[in-house]
């Protein structure tokens, strides 16, 4: 009896293994003149695919990790706290030694468990960035080809979702739901969907993309009128896609972490942050007590990178009776003005708009509010100019992509000329910004970081009445401006506004409201 069970076993397994041979790809590897690979299809399928409803596994044929560990990680950090991520990376050895099937249940539980399912927009604000960056290029040129998209995860749809739709324009995204109870989410997921094609796909022209090591086992490709299976070996030699060939553009994106937090990585993270907490508010107290000539060497011995790249020609030094220069940079940080003022060695002013009462009293230089009526800022920023040195930064919020949002022309009618800045910074722990979070906290993050670095470069001045000698209105001057620190940085210019921004990751128009002040 237990010979005949047996050979039974060993039969399917035989089956198996000559089932998977017969549906590998025929993929063959091209290596191009300068060095890139790509899956090249046979010619009669590439024009089928066209055709056809491509169904689609994420984990096994887009993503050239099969790891899901870094994304629930992310999930875990920016929807939770850092204890919920202590947690999940406690858990990690553990993981490693359960099925698939109930690590990914154990993870789902500890990422979300009892978060608020109203507002919960990880989906659409920070998991993007990470899984263009993890897409591989030869599959994405097969997903691409595709008629009708369906694409399988087996994480939780709210996790995927908007990643697939906004940014790879797939039609249709298989995964499974989470319970809820009372409007917050149980850790529990729903059964797997087995509704796959509508009425008007039958499966029988679908083609399926997937992984031999995890795909064969969904039953999605039951559908499917042909399979086509990559193993992890060939996933390995996969190169990322290029962001000029993101289908979106990634513009705004969310979240405090800044590198991808594999299990090592995010071991080190919480090795480190003991003693970033201390050091952030070390060189935060450096700034605020100290002058320049003795706070910038600290700050260097400690680790923080500054550079001035071609400091102004021109004399800083205002003439008796005239007016301060207007310094006009892009935004990165709350910081900017800081840096600029570092630069320049003397104090200046700097204009916010909604800016927390704790950043302005740990400001080093002055801070003054805008209130975002024109004629008032106005008035008020002609009154600063007079009294001294100004920064302005005309996106109105900050970017940390290589894009410089539009420039509000409020600035061109207060000087006749004005001295455009462009900035870099750097982080690699830490982003030192945030839309839906603690704005308070935003410089202490950056100051988190191991080794933050500040490009500060000056460019030449710019009139403010014409271009080129050619008479223009403040929008044209703004929009010159802007392609000007463009062009330094080696960003793309937008039409994109603040509000755009926090449309999409906070849900609200980015205007902080205050109560009014009692008389």
């Amino acid at each position: 009896m237990a010979s005949k069970a047996f050979f039974k076993s060993f039969l399917i397994s035989f089956y198996r293994f000559l089932r998977r041979r017969l549906y590998n790809p025929l993929f063959l590897h091209r290596r191009s003149p300068h060095g890139s690979s790509h899956l090249k299809l046979p010619r009669s399928l590439s024009m089928e695919l066209s055709e056809q409803t491509l169904v689609f596994d994420v984990e096994g044929g887009l993503l050239r990790s099969s790891s899901t560990f870094p994304y629930f990680m992310l999930t875990a950090l920016e929807a939770g706290s850092f204890l919920r991520g202590l947690i999940l990376l406690l858990l990690y050895p553990l993981l490693c030694c359960l099925s698939h099937e109930v690590g990914l249940r154990l993870m789902v539980m500890v990422c979300f468990f009892g978060i608020r399912k109203e507002g919960l927009r990880v989906g659409t604000t920070v998991l993007p960035k990470f899984f263009l960056e993890d897409v591989g290029l030869e599959g994405f040129d097969v997903l691409r080809r595709g008629r009708r998209r369906v694409c399988h995860t087996c994480m939780p749809r709210v996790m995927v979702e908007g990643f697939l739709k906004d940014y790879l324009e797939v039609e249709v995204v298989v995964g499974r739901e989470l319970k809820d109870f009372g409007g917050y989410y149980t850790g529990l997921m729903e059964e797997e969907t087995k509704v796959l094609f509508g009425e008007e796909d039958t499966g029988r022209d679908a083609f399926g993309f997937g992984s031999c090591s995890n795909s064969s086992r969904h039953h999605l490709f039951s559908h499917c009128k042909e399979v086509h299976l990559v193993t992890e070996a060939e996933k390995r030699s996969w190169h990322g896609l290029p962001r000029e060939q993101y289908p979106k553009p990634l513009v705004f994106h969310d979240g405090r972490l800044a590198f991808r937090p594999t299990p090592m990585n995010t071991l080190l993270m919480f090795l480190w942050l003991p003693l970033a907490v201390p050091l952030s508010i070390f060189r935060c107290l450096v700034f605020l007590f100290l002058p320049y000539s003795i706070s910038i060497p600290i700050e260097a011995f400690f680790g923080m990178k500054g550079r001035a790249i071609d400091p102004p020609s021109f004399s800083t030094e205002r003439q008796p009776g005239g007016r301060g220069h207007l310094y006009v940079c892009n935004h990165r940080t709350l910081l900017d003005p800081v840096y600029i003022s570092a630069a320049l060695n003397k104090l200046v002013t700097a204009v916010t708009y909604s800016v927390s009462p704790i950043s302005e009293a740990l400001s080093p230089i002055r801070t003054v509010r805008l209130t975002r009526n024109k004629e008032e800022d106005r008035r008020r920023m002609e009154r600063l100019l007079s009294q001294g040195d100004l920064v302005v930064c005309p996106e109105g919020t900050t970017c940390r992509e290589p894009y410089l949002l539009r420039f509000s022309p409020l600035f061109t009618e207060l000087a006749d000329e004005v001295i455009p800045v462009a900035l870099v910074t750097r982080v690699s722990m830490f982003y030192g910004t945030t839309a839906a979070g603690f704005k308070f906290l935003d410089s202490f993050y950056f100051l988190a970081n191991p080794c933050p670095e500040y490009d500060v470069e000056f460019l030449e001045n710019t009139p403010t009445r014409s271009i080129g000698g050619k008479s223009c209105s403040t929008y044209q001057v703004a929009n010159h401006v802007q392609r000007k620190i463009g062009s330094a940085l080696g960003f793309e210019c937008t039409n994109l506004t603040r509000k755009d921004k926090y449309l999409m990751l906070a849900g609200t128009d980015g205007i902080v409201k205050t109560k009014p002040k009692r008389q």
